[in-house]
């Protein structure tokens, strides 16, 4: 049974009212004695409060008072505590990036959704795509391209017209952005253990920024995508609207 909440909220005013008046209805506990952490936003702040706790085991329950709210609950306290007990628990594994600049320096980053990279000048990016150490694709021409998780695919993904996954599925989606050449490529499924790289060509004539859930890396020449089940997060969805109903509802919408 749940009993002790940690109410955090995003910037936006709505958000700050709501928790101000679950603190006082419910109390505050701290995130690492709670039994569940309620982030009150949309996906953005969803996302960042899943990066700032991976570190405790305190699963999180979204309640949208943001804009876009695929990873958020319905807003309504009334019966917030059954709601919490009865909750659909979602576990979800990101991405690691490691991502190497012109200069040599490397960055990791995890990333929730996807790991992205776009062209950072006028003319279109030239990639080499390796697969567990083989070359797929010679030359990639096109905007940009990404690895998407289950639980990202219907976010840029699916905008740029990737496959949706079920959620407990053991692939990766690997979508081009805009491509050029080849023409309309659709992607690819890649199995979750795989380990894609990316080699930018002609980096300085066609510079690539690397993206990891808005943390970005620019002037890249290379960029390694892997799972990392070594952390979990762990989500909590009202009985009936989890993960894999909404997937599915987005197909249909």
């Amino acid at each position: 049974m749940v009993k002790k909440l940690a109410f955090v909220a995003s910037r936006g005013a709505k958000a700050r009212e709501a928790r101000d008046h679950l603190i006082a209805r419910f109390g505050q506990a701290a995130e690492d004695e709670a039994d569940a952490i309620v982030a009150l936003g949309g996906d953005g702040f969803m996302l960042a409060t899943l990066h700032r706790t991976q570190h405790l085991r305190t699963p999180v329950y979204g309640m949208n008072r943001g804009t876009v709210g695929f990873l958020m609950n319905e807003y309504h306290d009334d019966d917030l505590l059954t709601r919490l007990d009865n909750a659909e628990l979602a576990l979800i594994n990101p991405l690691r990036m490691r991502a190497t600049r012109a200069d040599g320096k490397a960055t990791e980053a995890l990333a929730i959704n996807e790991v992205s990279l776009l062209r950072a000048g006028p003319q279109a990016a030239k990639l080499k795509i390796s697969v567990d150490g083989k070359v797929r694709m010679e030359e990639l021409v096109c905007d940009g391209a990404l690895v998407a998780t289950p639980a990202g695919s219907t976010a840029y993904n699916y905008s740029a017209h990737g496959p949706v996954l079920p959620i407990d599925s053991d692939v990766l989606a690997l979508t081009a952005i805009a491509p050029f050449r080849p023409r309309r490529w659709r992607g690819a499924l890649i199995p979750v253990a795989s380990r894609v790289q990316f080699d930018v060509l002609e980096p300085e004539k066609r510079p690539v920024m690397a993206d990891a859930d808005s943390r970005s890396v620019p002037n890249v020449i290379s960029v390694e995508i892997a799972s990392e089940p070594k952390i979990v997060h762990r989500l909590l969805f009202d009985p009936g609207h989890g993960l894999e109903e909404r997937l599915i509802q987005e197909q249909f919408v």
